[in-house]
């Protein structure tokens, strides 16, 4: 019989830079197999701001497209990012208990700073541990092509271990940002596909390796779940005495 704490996973999904939550959903379910996706309660949020410029999926998808904050062209002045990082945690905390994040491109940059920032105490402080996140196509604050905005300055000061997996695009123009990224991280899971940047599809080789990733997600899950319910136990048992 399956253990009654076991629960999926639940997962608050960032989209790409001036896409939509919808977009980032339908190439999830549609290149992810239900081996994978069934195990995962995915939810996609939309980006705080509507696009101020052009969408490079424009005829492609549909609008309305979003994104998270903006910067100058050289990304190294931010504004709104104290905004989309508050709204993120607003959501959360109305529509939670979440476990992790997953994000692709501007959204994978956020999620992948998001431990830190949440470790360092500046964001994220009402709101559960992040146990994990699931980086598509990211990049790290700080790097080569990314600035740092101010309240994300300490995001890496110290190595991330919060379990991680990344999707890299052998083909993908930030492929060198993407891999400068895992260096933050202790112990990365890295699944290189053949394509650019985009969500991949899953060959057999990186379908066995997410699995395992599914695997190793459940079991910390469910854990903080069971130690969740022997908390509020004692409590009611310290109430009814």
């Amino acid at each position: 019989m399956k253990d009654q704490n076991q629960k999926k996973p639940r997962i608050l999904c960032l989209h790409g830079f001036r896409t939509s939550g919808e977009i980032l959903k339908n190439l999830v379910l549609r290149r992810w197999p239900e081996t994978v996706t069934e195990k995962l309660d995915l939810v996609f949020l939309d980006g705080l701001f509507p696009a101020q410029g052009k969408s490079d999926v424009e005829g492609i998808y549909d609008p309305p497209y979003y994104e998270w904050f903006q910067a100058n062209k050289d990304y190294t002045e931010y504004s709104n990012f104290e905004e989309c990082i508050a709204y993120i945690e607003n959501y959360m905390l109305k529509n939670g208990p979440f476990d992790g994040f997953l994000g692709f491109s501007q959204g994978a940059v956020i999620a992948a700073a998001l431990p830190g920032m949440q470790a360092q105490g500046v964001a994220l402080g009402k709101v559960n541990k992040i146990k994990f996140v699931i980086i598509i196509s990211g990049s790290k604050f700080g790097g080569k092509m990314f600035g740092m905005p101010k309240l994300a300055s300490n995001a890496f000061s110290k190595p991330i271990e919060c379990f991680s997996i990344h999707f890299i695009g052998e083909t993908d123009s930030m492929k060198p940002e993407n891999i400068a990224l895992l260096e933050a991280f202790v112990d990365p899971i890295v699944i290189y596909h053949p394509k650019g940047h985009t969500v991949p599809t899953l060959d057999d080789k990186s379908l066995e390796i997410m699995l395992g990733f599914i695997d190793k997600i459940q079991r910390i899950t469910s854990e903080g779940n069971q130690k969740a319910l022997i908390c509020r136990d004692k409590k009611a048992l310290i109430s009814f005495l």
